[in-house]
């Protein structure tokens, strides 16, 4: 891929994951969580963080949309988007990058920090000894 056209790409996920970010459900925490993805398929899928007052019944953004990717049949998985409206970058948890090496592994984690700069990280940075049969 061009590198003009996977930083267009970058910036599509990172508006896609501000918009998913709307739709979060937290009110316990207060904190707000978009992601997107982007198949090997081109195509896209959001999600957002959805809370409960069970805590382990909460889902994060991550999580969500490779469910409903996974969910539509999508197992490549290239990269994901995570936004929060803290001006922190918001990295995933150790679940959801559990999650992500499964359909992932080799694939690139996306954040925008406060001044809009783009991080472009590979997930085995994160997870360099994941789990796997």
């Amino acid at each position: 891929m061009s590198d003009t056209k996977d930083k267009k790409e970058n910036a599509l996920l990172i508006q896609k994951a501000k918009d998913a970010l709307k739709n979060s459900y937290s009110p316990y925490s207060k904190f707000r969580v978009g992601a997107a993805l982007i198949t090997s398929n081109d195509n896209i899928y959001t999600g957002c963080n959805i809370e409960n007052s069970s805590y382990g019944a909460t889902i994060c953004a991550e999580r969500t949309a490779i469910v409903k990717a996974v969910s539509s049949g999508e197992r490549n998985l290239k990269k994901i988007a995570i936004v929060s409206d803290t001006n922190d970058l918001t990295f995933p948890c150790g679940i959801c990058l559990q999650v992500i090496s499964e359909f992932m592994s080799d694939g690139k984690i996306i954040l925008e920090d406060k001044d809009k700069n783009i991080h472009i990280y590979k997930v085995s940075q994160f997870l360099p000894h994941a789990f796997n049969m």
